[in-house]
């Protein structure tokens, strides 16, 4: 790694951690931040310029948008499935097995069309600096957007 981009990374990490202090001790992050927070490591590892950073705020703030629906949704199912299980309600839980299923895919399509729009606005050597990122891309393997995205570690919380 580069003298430059060491302390990038130097800074981009304090910039984590003064976001994630900025929230309420074991309080969830706002969408807000957890898109900016995004951005912010992208930025770093893609040298992003200042219009791609406000067009991938613009790219996740709505995929964050349109799951939050879904989101809903997978909320009510998993109470539903909790209280399938204390019943032995085997009939519902299938069905409430298969709706989570199709939730769970739209949420994948929606989060697969928002990094297919950011693979769309880089260059050519930021496409390379993505693709040689964990799972291709800045997102890792965790869920909804990997570890700092919306998933199951970030926007919905761990799965009960």
């Amino acid at each position: 790694m580069t003298q430059n981009r060491l302390l990038t990374a130097c800074a981009a990490a304090v910039l984590w951690t003064a976001f994630a202090f900025a929230q309420a001790p074991g309080a969830p992050l706002d969408p807000q931040t957890m898109v900016q927070m995004r951005v912010a490591r992208l930025a770093v590892e893609l040298n992003l310029t200042d219009a791609q950073k406000a067009s991938v705020t613009t790219i996740y703030t709505n995929a964050y948008t349109a799951g939050q629906s879904l989101e809903t949704s997978l909320q009510t199912n998993r109470q539903s499935l909790s209280d399938a299980i204390k019943k032995n309600d085997t009939a519902a839980i299938d069905q409430l097995c298969a709706a989570n299923g199709v939730l769970t895919g739209q949420l994948t399509a929606i989060d697969s069309k928002a990094e297919a729009a950011v693979y769309a606005i880089l260059t050519a050597d930021q496409k390379t600096l993505y693709d040689s990122m964990p799972r291709g891309g800045p997102g890792g393997r965790g869920g909804r957007m990997g570890p700092m995205g919306f998933g199951p570690q970030g926007r919905r919380g761990a799965v009960q």
